[in-house]
């Protein structure tokens, strides 16, 4: 149908105001996009160019050098080895069980490392490297760099790790390190950020945890071109970090590897101490552990076996172990029977074997009795009885007051974990904790370091360094090979008299043929000591037992026997050192106890080297000589102690 002239006219001017409508919708919509175009090559050009620098540069943190752990002497207890490692990122891997996969084929990597990674990167956030493998070989980490495109999000690198040069040596003091836990970042109120690298190391155990601020240092940076499938192209900048602070500690490490070796065989420990300045020279418990094995990340059956060992390899028994004292407190109960006038020390005391109090047979070690004795050759024969009398006149309290002042139930505060404080008993404290009241019975049983006192090796050793000096010694395990002057201990005000006795009869114990350690006595000029032998009971042989023929300490199981113990300082005449020994379940303190005091404290006196045999008795010379061919031959080589340049 053909349109008239009128219509085509309307439908002329609908079409042009259409399009007017459309040019101007389309001109409105690239005025727009210039001005957005404009505005943000012109005003936010400098915030895009960030913004593409964010996407293409990473920002990583470097692990600070953690600072080195020595002797007194500058050899190295704790340092850091070369450590080839593979780390990897979960954001560029893409299927991260794939190329983990991969990664096994080139690497040792066990079910267990495969799932600690896969942990690590799903419990962390996409971007934060995660170490995989670690310790690897120059060849394993070349055949990872080899095969890197095949390997996305994953990067071989170069490190340092914890290394313990002298093993078992120093495990006990040194500690170890491990990766941080969430227990170690929930204990912490503002985490230091280098703790979130995964698998980041930190102190675990010894001086190793309780100087963890002063040996980790700080974290530097490091700015890093990747492409786009995370692979570093090249390092645009990096911050080193501050290494860790290093630590000097007193013990001597020659000598603190003859005390170990001279306790092998034995669940035991020994403690050295300088007697003027209370340096720690030795920190000995036997037997020890690799810390190096916690390092790495020990196995199940490795950790299982140190658990199950009934010699308790993991327990410090230097400052953790607590033992009754037996013997060896009884120069405690001597002085406080002196301070309270109780006895001048010269009068005799009738020993028949035993003593009868509140109708009940207290006995001495010797059950014929040691006739009549006075404080000199009660301490020397170590008559119980002479001890019963003596506490009995002057009380518990006395003896709880000497007891602290030489040191015993006191924690000392040492930067090594786990130091126990021990007891030293109080008529207060078995009200407060055992709800009943103190009994003269308790009084006498403490009087032989027997009841409920227990004390550590090394409140042992400080008591000993005590009475050598007549000053409160502390105990050290920190030196700073610059400071010009020893710490000055305070005078503990003990009578000159008394100390003669006490020294005297102590002197008598080792040198005297009546002595309970003669046969341990040095013979050499100027290396004479002084010292004191302990037994403690453990468990008694039962009636039952008795009927079945055990009549004998060596009768019993192992864990059933007495405590040995035996304190000394020497030389006797110008004491330079105090030693402490305690051998678990090793029967009596003469017999056990003193042959390990009397070495340990000839080495001390000659350099840590083992002890020449003039020192000792000739008739014991031939069989000292074959225990010290033995002992050699496990004796860590000189050059195995490396003097460090740190």
């Amino acid at each position: 149908m053909k349109r008239t002239e009128r219509e085509k006219a309307i439908s002329q001017r609908t079409i042009s105001r259409r399009a007017l409508l459309l040019g101007g919708v389309k001109l409105g919509v690239a005025g727009t996009l210039f001005w957005r175009l404009r505005d943000m090559q012109l005003n936010q050009s400098e915030q895009f160019h960030l913004l593409a620098e964010e996407n293409r540069i990473n920002l990583r943190l470097l692990p600070p050098v953690r600072g080195l752990i020595l002797d007194r002497n500058g050899v190295l207890l704790a340092g850091n080895e070369q450590n080839y490692r593979v780390v990897m990122k979960r954001d560029d891997a893409g299927d991260i069980d794939l190329v983990l996969a991969r990664l096994a084929q080139l690497i040792p990597l066990s079910e267990d490392d495969i799932a600690r990674a896969h942990h690590d990167m799903m419990r962390n956030r996409p971007f934060v490297p995660v170490t995989v493998a670690e310790r690897l070989s120059w060849d394993e980490i070349s055949r990872v760099a080899a095969n890197a495109p095949a390997l996305p999000g994953v990067t071989p690198e170069m490190g340092l790790s914890r290394h313990y040069p002298l093993q078992e040596d120093t495990a006990h003091v040194v500690g170890y390190v491990g990766p941080v836990s969430e227990a170690d970042l929930a204990a912490l109120e503002a985490p230091d950020p280098v703790l979130m690298i995964p698998r980041f190391q930190i102190g675990k155990s010894g001086v190793e945890r309780m100087h963890e601020d002063h040996l980790r240092g700080r974290a530097g940076s490091q700015r890093v071109e990747v492409n786009a499938v995370g692979r570093v192209m090249r390092e645009l900048d990096r911050v080193e970090g501050t290494p860790g602070g290093n630590l000097h500690l007193t013990i001597d490490a020659k000598l603190q590897n003859y005390a170990l070796e001279r306790l092998h065989g034995h669940s035991a420990a020994a403690v050295v101490m300088d007697v003027e300045s209370g340096e720690i020279l030795a920190l000995a418990s036997a037997p020890s552990f690799d810390a190096n094995l916690f390092v790495r990340g020990i196995s199940s059956s490795d950790f299982s076996g140190l658990l199950d060992n009934e010699y308790r390899p993991l327990v410090n028994k230097t400052v953790q172990g607590l033992y009754p004292p037996g013997s060896t407190f009884k120069m405690v109960t001597a002085l406080a029977a002196l301070e309270d006038g109780a006895t001048d020390g010269q009068e005799r005391v009738f020993c028949p074997g035993h003593m009868d109090i509140s109708g009940h047979r207290f006995h001495c070690w010797r059950r014929g009795g040691h006739g009549r004795v006075n404080m000199t050759s009660a301490l020397s024969e170590s008559c119980d009885v002479y001890f019963y009398e003596m506490a009995q006149r002057c009380g518990i309290d006395k003896i709880n007051a000497m007891s602290t002042r030489l040191g015993l139930g006191v924690r000392y505060d040492l930067p090594i974990t786990s130091v126990s404080a021990g007891l030293n008993p109080s008529r207060e404290w078995k009200q407060r904790n055992r709800n009943e009241a103190w009994r003269i019975g308790d009084t006498v049983n403490a009087s032989i370091g027997q009841g409920f006192v227990l004390t550590s090796p090394l409140q042992l050793a400080v008591m000993t360094a005590r009475l050598a000096t007549n000053k409160a010694v502390l105990p050290r395990l920190l030196r700073d090979p610059s400071e010009q002057a020893e710490q000055v201990a305070a005078d503990l005000d003990l009578r000159p008299e008394w100390l003669r006795l006490i020294r005297r009869g102590m002197a008598d114990t080792v040198n005297d043929a009546r002595g309970t350690a003669y046969s341990s006595r040095v013979v050499a000029d100027g290396q004479a000591m002084a010292g004191k032998t302990g037994t403690s009971q453990v468990f008694s042989i039962t009636r039952a037992e008795r009927e079945a023929g055990i009549r004998r300490q060596e009768d019993l199981p192992w864990n059933r026997r007495n405590h040995a113990l035996f304190v000394n300082y020497a030389p006797m005449d110008n004491p330079r050192v105090a030693v402490a020994v305690v051998v678990e379940h090793g029967g009596g303190g003469s017999s056990a106890a003193a042959p390990i005091g009397r070495d340990i404290t000839l080495a001390a006196l000659n350099g840590g080297s083992v002890p020449p045999l003039a020192a000792y008795p000739a008739p014991q010379r031939n069989r000292i000589r074959a225990e010290q061919l033995e002992l050699e031959e496990r004796l860590r080589p000189a050059e195995a102690m490396r003097i460090s340049r740190a």
